[in-house]
């Protein structure tokens, strides 16, 4: 038993000691986890950008401008809430306050995605745009986002997988001694690297913005999958667990998203009338 788990830590990749915070500047302190998000949020405001230019003549360039503000909206606001709704509401009952330290941690980004919902359905009312065009044109962006922030969580050393001897496994600093699935990578790579590439073969050479919802469809049943495949092997989350028939609080949150990526892809595929 112990020469087994020898070999194992052996065959264990150490983990990169990258210090969370990037600069500490007295009480200030810039995180990578932060500059994952402006990252995230400025290259896909300036893919966007491009991508109307060339593809959607959804709207000018000011319009895309005025998105990113609500975007930021969106992304805060519901990735906080959903993570009190969906994975910690008991302890948020007992100390209501603490919902409202988001510099603490806690995002969930079905609640994020939510976020972003709400707020591109008034502004697309308010500035009178297609709905689904816009999602569209959203949609091809967010995976950058995802890219980095799954990035920042893997240099944060959480969100870490499940114990594993094979070769490419990581020796958390925080999951106890035994290596682990590096899962924030596998989600970078498949719900950031992979699926941008997806989208942007769509919407460029398959001139799939012509037609309203298609990539919309496409990013919610990709990403569902890509997260429901990572967290056979993503550790659950302490205070959840697994749920019956060894499902994850992630996977059931993305059933809906491929059901409702289904059914666009679907109605964006049938012959117009």
């Amino acid at each position: 038993m112990i020469a087994s788990v020898s070999n194992t830590y052996l065959a264990a990749l150490a983990f990169p000691l990258i210090d969370p915070v990037l600069v500490q500047l007295g009480p200030f302190a810039i995180r990578w986890y932060a500059l994952a998000y402006i990252a995230g949020l400025l290259l896909g405001w300036r893919y966007m950008l491009r991508l109307n230019k060339r593809r959607a003549h959804l709207a000018a360039s000011e319009v895309i401008d005025d998105l990113l503000v609500w975007t930021i909206v969106g992304v805060i606001l519901g990735g906080r809430f959903g993570y009190v709704l969906f994975y910690n509401l008991p302890f948020y009952i007992e100390n209501p306050l603490r919902a409202l330290a988001v510099w603490q941690g806690g995002m969930s980004f079905h609640g994020g995605l939510l976020g972003v919902m709400v707020a591109m359905i008034w502004f697309a009312r308010r500035r009178q745009l297609e709905l689904l065009r816009l999602s569209d044109l959203m949609s091809c962006a967010v995976p950058l986002g995802l890219f980095f922030g799954r990035i920042a969580n893997f240099i944060n050393g959480e969100l870490y997988g499940r114990a594993t001897d094979l070769p490419w496994a990581v020796l958390f600093p925080h999951a106890g001694p035994l290596p682990r699935h590096p899962s924030q990578l596998y989600e970078a790579i498949l719900e950031g690297a992979l699926l941008f590439a997806v989208l942007a073969w769509l919407a460029w050479r398959r001139d799939a913005l012509q037609r309203p919802g298609m990539l919309t469809g496409v990013y919610l049943c990709g990403y569902a999958l890509a997260r429901a495949v990572v967290e056979l092997v993503r550790q659950p989350d302490a205070q959840i667990g697994l749920l019956p028939l060894g499902t994850t609080m992630g996977q059931w949150l993305s059933l809906p998203m491929l059901l409702g990526g289904l059914y666009l892809v679907w109605r964006a595929r049938r012959p117009a009338a």
